[in-house]
């Protein structure tokens, strides 16, 4: 009998988009994956994505790999609260949301579990090189404790 697979870590792919990106505006799209011990990979969401501009120059001036990795992290969720609802009610319904659809494809993980996996942020290459980061390097999350 095969053990079910576990989610091992959260991984955010961020991509350039080089058609909508100057020296002045950075456009990028987030794709949030759930990384499992048998390897696979399966993506959670892949609608998300943000543009910023820099205040009259350079943006790649104040863009660092770790201010790129928290905007990435923020960018997937959660997301802010609506109307009445608290921060923890809106973490919880986006943390369960995450789990329903590892659920749907055959992964059971407790939504609580997923809010403290390591969570690694990594630009595509283009980005690197438009950014000049350093090449391969992820950004690495908060481990759970």
């Amino acid at each position: 009998m095969t053990a079910e697979p576990t989610v091992t870590r959260l991984v955010t792919h961020v991509e350039l988009n080089e058609a909508r990106t100057t020296a002045r505006q950075l456009d990028v799209s987030a794709r949030l994956e759930a990384e499992l011990s048998d390897g696979r990979a399966l993506v959670l969401l892949d609608d998300r994505g943000w543009a910023e501009s820099g205040l009259g120059g350079d943006i790649r001036e104040s863009l660092t790999p770790e201010s790129l990795a928290e905007t990435a992290r923020t960018v997937v969720g959660p997301d802010e609260p609506y109307g009445d609802e608290t921060h923890a009610q809106a973490e919880a319904a986006h943390w369960g949301a995450l789990a329903d659809r590892l659920s749907r494809r055959g992964v059971r993980v407790d939504a609580a579990a997923l809010a403290v996996l390591p969570h690694d942020v990594v630009p595509d290459a283009a980005l690197r090189a438009w950014a000049g980061f350093p090449e391969d390097r992820p950004e690495h999350g908060p481990e759970a404790d």
